[in-house]
């Protein structure tokens, strides 16, 4: 049994101003990643700039990154964090802004390299330092060696190659307090599916489980915020993203499943969130598994039964049945990717599959 996670994690108020020496420590002069609006609201981006200016340490911002990077994205990043001597990267975010910083650190480190590179298998994967700072509580990517972007060419999402842990993240609940509860939603219901899908996997291990059930008790606490029955108080935005570094913690350890390779070219062809498409196929997906794992990962996330589950999902995320002809195409797709099949503990073939799907 193996258990690696070399990230620094930071989750406290003010966390940002309180590490400004240990951002200092990473470099001279920072490429700040990050979306093009919301971390200009949530006081996110101002607080990095605070820190580095405290620190005398130059910076540039590109805030370019939209939803779903892509590897075209990374590239224009990549040109400008080179010609500004950039020597380490920040993402502040999303997973959008988060994964496409790991990218980018590495595209800058290997700065003359075409952007196949960053789907080369290599035995020793190198980037520039790479800060992420959360602003979502879903994706647990400041923990996580993962970069998901679009790839036009494939109509799909796919994971570089290349893995590459952030060295530090600095996670405050503060930048989530004015997020619009859809938006909790989605990514929240991103982080659930990262804890069950690291649970009903092949590579689940003590040391997985065990973030893992922290992680869904800590979900269950304010999963009534999510369907709008109440409030969120600071002690549900404190769970939401503490439960959403865990569930990070849970995919470093094991990896996604089956739900998550089914979600990409649905994310792809309908341009829908992803906690969306992901939480989609989960209820087929843990209805599937055993009853021992059926029970872990229900009973510690607060409910019942599956169908609770599933009705629970229509409710928060908004349901609509995605089209016939996407889901087989979809469904004839994840058959091939042998990484997502792997993980699976149980066997998978084309009926599995429509079950999962048709759940």
């Amino acid at each position: 049994m193996r258990f690696n996670l070399p990230v620094l994690v930071y989750q406290e108020k003010n966390c940002v101003h309180n590490h400004a020496d240990e951002i200092a420590q990473m470099g001279k002069n920072a490429l700040i990643v990050t979306g093009r609006n919301s971390s200009k609201k949530n006081g996110s981006l101002d607080d990095v700039i605070n820190a580095l200016k405290s620190k005398n340490i130059k910076y540039t911002v590109y805030d370019g990154v939209e939803e779903n990077p892509s590897v075209e994205t990374v590239m224009e990043a990549r040109e400008i964090g080179v010609k500004a001597g950039c020597d380490f990267i920040i993402g502040i975010g999303g997973g959008s802004p988060m994964d496409a910083a790991k990218a980018i650190g590495v595209m800058i480190y290997h700065k003359n390299e075409n952007k196949d590179f960053l789907y080369k298998s290599v035995s020793n994967s190198q980037s520039l330092p790479v800060i992420e700072v959360p602003t979502t509580c879903g994706t647990g990517s400041e923990v996580t060696t993962v970069a998901v972007l679009t790839v036009h060419n494939e109509k799909t999402k796919k994971s570089m190659s290349h893995r590459i842990f952030p060295r530090m993240a600095l996670v405050d609940e503060k930048y989530i307090k004015n997020a619009p509860l859809k938006v909790i939603c989605d990514t929240a219901i991103d982080a659930l599916a990262h804890i069950v899908e690291s649970c009903i996997n092949n590579n689940a291990t003590e040391y997985s489980k065990m973030f893992a059930k922290e992680g869904l008790e800590a979900w269950s606490k304010f999963k009534d915020v999510l369907l709008g029955n109440r409030e969120a108080t600071d002690e549900d935005f404190h769970n939401m993203m503490y439960a959403s570094t865990l569930a990070g913690m849970c995919i470093a350890h094991a990896g996604t499943s089956l739900p998550h390779g089914l979600s990409y070219p649905i994310t792809y062809e309908l341009g829908i969130p992803h906690g969306k498409a992901v939480g989609y196929f989960l209820p087929g997906y843990i209805n599937e598994a055993t009853d021992e794992d059926k029970e872990f990962v229900l009973k510690a996330a607060g409910f019942e039964t599956v169908e609770e589950f599933s009705k629970f999902y229509k409710k928060a995320c908004g349901y609509e049945k995605f089209p016939q002809e996407l889901l087989d195409k979809t469904g004839e797709l994840i058959l091939s990717n042998q990484r997502k099949l792997a993980n699976c503990p149980y066997k998978v073939d084309a009926e599995v599959i429509k079950n999962i799907i048709s759940f």
